[in-house]
């Protein structure tokens, strides 16, 4: 499966999972005077929570930190595209957070596992 953000091949293809959120909703609860009970008003959906695991491979360290650097610039607060091959696109997501799970150097490199929480904003 290859994944994409914004257009951008940033990640490797082993090991690589993701975990879908419900997309909540949410409403105003109100008290009217006279009648007995509550108003409640329905807001719609809200954001959902999206979790992406994988591997990232690289030959050096160097090359490693250049691509968890490229990625953590995606932790900017805006909203972006995440395009996976056979499962469509993820749109309006924002990146929350990018974190190193855990660091293995194997035959060809370094190997290093990741966990990125992104927020859906609009479902």
């Amino acid at each position: 499966m290859s994944v994409t953000l914004d257009g951008e091949i940033l990640f490797d293809e082993q090991r690589l999972e993701f975990e879908m959120g419900n997309a909540g909703r949410d409403c105003a609860e109100r008290t009217v005077p006279g009648v007995d009970g509550v108003l409640s008003i329905d807001l719609g959906q809200r954001a959902r929570k999206v979790k992406q695991k994988g591997l990232l491979r690289a030959a050096s360290l160097a090359e490693m930190e250049e691509r968890i650097e490229n990625i953590s610039a995606f932790v900017d607060g805006k909203t972006h595209v995440l395009a996976r091959s056979g499962s469509g696109t993820i749109n309006d997501v924002r990146m929350d957070s990018f974190k190193i799970t855990q660091k293995e150097t194997s035959g060809t490199g370094l190997c290093w596992g990741y966990e990125i929480i992104y927020t859906q904003l609009r479902v």
